[in-house]
């Protein structure tokens, strides 16, 4: 059953395996995961259209664009984004925009021309409501996601084998539905996270924001600066951000620090002072918000789990917040998939917070550290003087963005976090490279995502990693025999708990390296969201290892692990 755009009580199902609270990007994007593997689910939605108004994220990092390529809609999302790649890749800090250039950070975002090295995808600036319609199409598409708009999920209670929801139409009329599991994807306010008990931590920035969405027919030929993703104004009157919407008229600005409260608050007054010209200004839309550093001290339990922004809420500065949101969909969906499925061990579905929440934490403290350097913190008159003045000025200022870096060039936080120490990893004492929000370092260690290498000019590593879980082994480690053959303890521990895997053999990348070389190992095994769980030389460790990323055997489990540790290094 594909999208109903608009739906009546009488539609909805009696029973679904998964129903989701929130259609937005984590909802969708989880039951698109979900349909991958086979999954049905049901979406709830209140929003029958997408409010294109309101743009919100405009960040679609690396990452997520790899989550993306893997379920089918990384080219489509591509060509449905107002603003290629190729247009700007960089973020210039600027007196005014037809002032003087103070800092860039080229290639911010991930956003890189040509074939990008650190994952199969780089960054896309789109904004969240043509994303949210890619997602859509793709529900309407699926014969295992439905999307249901213009109802909304009350509650749930726990009866025998999942949870029973209730679910309500605009008019306050009511009909329940039995699912063996309940998503809440349904904003800061969910009500799954308040029918659980459960309360966001933390605080709120001092000082609000407002966004504009407006268009200008003068604009574009009146910057005086290069391109860019992201203009970021430093000016004594209002300072804040101006970026390009699309190629044609449409533009959106965010004036930082302001009372959004206060009165004779003038956008378009706002908007020129930003540029620094009298030029043509037709709002569209503004959106006063403030920002938010919020984390729910659980992301759920017996069988109702958060997700996104129900979980967690945080500062848009380096643009993480969505992107965290579909990472936690990614690490859900094949968990609950494996439930359902019946392989899943006892401590998998119990991995789902210990892992995401961490990850969360991390993104909310650097977005709240980037957030105590905004635009207005560096407004200086002087930026815009001739002479030695203006040039001190723009000299110190432009030392002074440096602490900026980690929102623009933010690879560390991207692609460095790491599941390492969780149950289901099985750690190989070697050093866990440490987290830094900006430098990445590759590392197949147990825990990190998967190091991405090009097999040939358009083959992926990550586009041989099956469905479920894939044993990756150095191709060389294994010429003149089949790697299914030296590698059956893997295969047979697997039909034993019926667990999904494949057992490839790769390599050497397009440069002639061996895969062992970057893995620091001769095989790897990869979990169905492309973290590394294991890294070794032993079949038998290997098998063991499968158990233990399953969920069937906690890594800490001493005589497991010892076993696991004795099998590689009598290989070795």
């Amino acid at each position: 059953m594909g999208t109903l755009h608009t739906a009546g009580l009488d539609d909805l199902p009696g029973e679904v395996p998964v129903l989701i609270s929130g259609g937005g990007p984590s909802g969708l994007f989880l039951a698109l995961d979900l349909a991958q593997r086979g999954i049905r689910s049901l979406v709830i939605e209140p929003r029958i259209s997408i409010d294109v108004d309101r743009p919100r994220a405009k960040t679609t990092n690396a990452r997520t664009m790899t989550h993306l390529r893997r379920i089918g809609l990384a080219s489509a999302l591509r060509s449905a984004a107002p603003l290629p790649v190729d247009f700007a890749q960089d973020v210039i800090f600027c007196s005014s925009l037809t002032g003087r250039e103070i800092r860039r950070f080229p290639n911010a975002f991930q956003l890189e021309t040509g074939r990008y090295q650190p994952q199969p995808e780089c960054g896309q600036q789109v904004p969240q409501p043509v994303l949210e319609s890619v997602l859509r199409d793709a529900v309407e598409a699926s014969t295992h996601a439905t999307l249901m708009t213009g109802l909304r999920v009350k509650s749930s209670s726990n009866v025998a084998g999942g949870q029973q929801v209730t679910v309500v139409d605009a008019a306050g009329q009511s009909r329940t539905v039995r699912s063996s599991f309940l998503a809440g994807a349904d904003g800061g306010s969910s009500t799954v996270r308040r029918g659980l008990g459960i309360r966001l931590e933390g605080g709120s920035a001092a000082l609000s924001n407002i966004s504009i969405l407006f268009r200008s027919t003068e604009l574009a030929s009146t910057i005086t600066l290069d391109p860019a993703v992201q203009y970021w104004v430093l000016g004594p009157g209002t300072a804040g951000m101006v970026g390009r919407m699309n190629l044609d008229q449409t533009w959106w600005a965010i004036v930082q620090g302001v009372d959004a409260n206060a009165e004779g608050l003038d956008p378009v007054a706002m908007v020129r002072s930003l540029v620094g010209a009298d030029i043509d200004v037709d709002v569209i839309a503004t959106d006063p918000w403030t920002a938010r550093m919020l984390l729910a001290p659980s992301y759920g339990e017996d069988g109702v789990f958060l997700v996104g922004d129900a979980a967690h809420q945080n500062p848009p500065w380096g643009g993480h917040g969505f992107n965290t949101c579909i990472g936690d969909a990614a690490n859900l969906a094949w968990k609950i998939a494996a439930a359902l499925e019946g392989w899943a061990g006892p401590e998998l579905l119990a991995s789902y917070g210990l892992e995401r929440r961490p990850v969360a934490e991390r993104t909310i403290n650097d977005a709240a550290a980037n957030g105590k350097a905004l635009a207005y913190h560096f407004a200086e008159p002087a930026l815009e003087a001739q002479g030695s003045d203006g040039d001190a000025a723009r000299a110190s200022a432009k030392e002074a963005l440096g602490v900026k870096q980690s929102e623009f060039d933010s690879l560390g936080l991207v692609l460095g976090y790491s599941y390492a120490g969780t149950p289901l990893v099985v750690p190989d004492g070697s050093p866990i490279p440490v987290e830094d929000p900006i430098r990445y370092t590759p590392s197949a260690s147990p825990g990190a995502v998967l190091p991405h290498a090009w097999l040939d000019d358009s083959t992926s590593l990550y586009d041989v990693l099956g469905q479920g879980f894939t044993l990756l082994v150095d191709a060389l480690s294994v010429v003149g025999s089949a790697v299914e053959d030296v590698y059956a303890p893997v295969l047979a521990a697997a039909d034993d708990r019926g667990v999904p895997v494949t057992v490839t053999a790769v390599g050497p990348d397009r440069r002639g390296i061996p895969m062992a070389e970057h893995w620091a190992a001769d095989a790897v095994l990869v979990r169905p969201d492309q973290h590394v769980a294991w890294r070794g030389s032993s079949a038998e460790a290997a098998a063991g290892a499968l158990s233990v990323a399953a969920g069937w055997v906690h890594h800490n489990d001493s005589h497991n692990t010892k076993e696991i540790a004795h099998a590689d290094a009598v290989i070795s």
